[in-house]
């Protein structure tokens, strides 16, 4: 199990489960993390959701304790959207 938290320059930070977003982009996916603002890209759906881990993974390992936070605090999540009249 991972996790959900990460030491960096002195401090713990908590961390969310982050979200992914994949749309089709022409023959490729792109995938994006909209807590972080990182984006990726495969030939499948599968590939474009590996990449995107591995791609926060090296972000979170490299970004300062203030970047990281700055990210968190804007505060994007992904949440279902339910319509009143469909």
């Amino acid at each position: 199990m991972k996790a959900n938290w990460i030491e960096r320059d002195g401090q713990v930070i908590d961390l969310p489960n982050f979200s992914a977003v994949i749309e089709k982009d022409g023959a490729w996916f792109v995938a994006r993390c909209p807590e972080l603002g990182v984006a990726s890209q495969g030939k499948t759906r599968t590939e474009a959701h590996r990449m995107l881990a591995e791609a926060v993974e090296l972000w979170l390992e490299t970004a300062s304790a203030a970047e990281i936070k700055r990210c968190l605090k804007r505060g994007a999540r992904v949440r279902p959207l339910t319509l009143a009249h469909a």
